[in-house]
């Protein structure tokens, strides 16, 4: 057992204090680039861009002209323009169901990959495989030609039950069918995390499980899904923004478009980012929130007696403290 390390005087005691911030100021030097970077090129253009969207910026030929013109650019990003309000509504929609359909299609995949079967290494190499298709142009090309799309689903009796009560979601729901293999394909990463979270998982608590009686759908619920929350959550997160950098979302289409637009300038797509990100940054807050630890403080009342007997311990270990220190 590891012997507790006893401070005889105050100056041992700053001398930790120090030495613990030395390995701090340590750490942060480590990360320093890494901060400056983001400060640079993810925080500055995040506020600048939040700029620009009140002006009007033009490229003359005397350099970049820009006019304050208010909250006009977000009054044609809404009113006046005809395609922006249908593709955020579009990549909404993606959103809610692509989303969930990844999440829950790498985390069956992980559980699966994780066990001890032959061949383990090479199954994941094969999901891990469309990552790097993805990183690529080889993605637009195959989205162009539609080589990313399954069999038209729109004659299956169940998409004809379900349309006939909500058409929309019928829809919502064949887009997602039909392009099942882009969900397939977005996997690789959160397959990598889930992987990741599973294994740190304490096989003593299954074992212990099963001794106890516990069939494997209630170990399923009762301690790998508490347990993989956290990753659960970094999953989420992170498909939110890869979905968002591709070209299955029409709003960044649109966005590139707008940025080399003449008649609109920088202003107006700096609008349409601006709402853009506002979108995405609610499907993180509801992430959060699903996912989000939220634990309840309670509070523990004591009667007369039980507080007496409580005070009485207190000064028990703060006098064994103090022989502790003397010797």
């Amino acid at each position: 057992m590891k012997k507790q390390k006893v401070y005889k005087s105050d100056k041992d005691i700053l001398k930790a204090i120090q030495r613990s911030n030395d390995h701090n100021l340590q750490a942060y030097m480590f990360i320093l680039p890494w901060l400056i970077g983001f400060l640079v090129f993810t925080v500055g253009p995040f506020f600048y861009t939040m700029y620009l969207s009140f002006f009007d910026v033009q490229k003359t030929g005397l350099g970049w002209q820009t006019t304050f013109v208010g909250f006009d650019n977000y009054v044609v990003a809404f009113f006046k323009n005809l395609y922006y309000v249908p593709a955020l509504l579009e990549f909404i929609v993606v959103e809610v169901t692509y989303v969930p359909a990844i999440i829950i299609a790498s985390f069956i995949l992980a559980i699966l990959l994780n066990r001890d079967l032959k061949f383990r290494g090479g199954f994941r190499t094969i999901f891990f495989l469309p990552v790097i298709v993805l990183s690529g142009s080889v993605m637009d090309k195959l989205l162009d030609t539609g080589s990313t799309r399954l069999s038209d689903f729109s004659e299956n009796i169940i998409f004809k039950m379900i349309m006939n009560y909500n058409m929309g979601a019928a829809r919502a729901l064949l887009t997602l069918f039909e392009n099942f293999t882009m969900v397939l394909w977005f996997t690789g990463i959160p397959i990598i995390l889930f992987i990741n979270g599973l294994q740190k998982i304490n096989t003593q608590l299954y074992e212990a499980a099963k001794i106890d009686g516990a069939t494997t759908w209630q170990i399923l619920w009762k301690i790998t899904v508490p347990i993989i929350k956290p990753t659960a959550l970094i999953v989420t997160i992170f498909t939110i923004v890869q979905i968002g950098m591709y070209n299955i979302n029409p709003v960044y289409g649109l966005i590139k478009d707008s940025m080399y637009d003449l008649a609109s300038g920088l202003g107006l797509a700096s609008a349409y980012t601006w709402v853009y990100t506002l979108v995405v940054l609610f499907f993180v807050l509801v992430a959060l929130f699903i996912f989000g630890s939220r634990e309840k403080k309670t509070e523990i009342k004591l009667t007369s007696i039980q507080r007496l007997n409580f005070d009485r311990m207190r000064k028990q270990i703060a006098k064994g403290n103090e022989e502790v220190n003397h010797a």
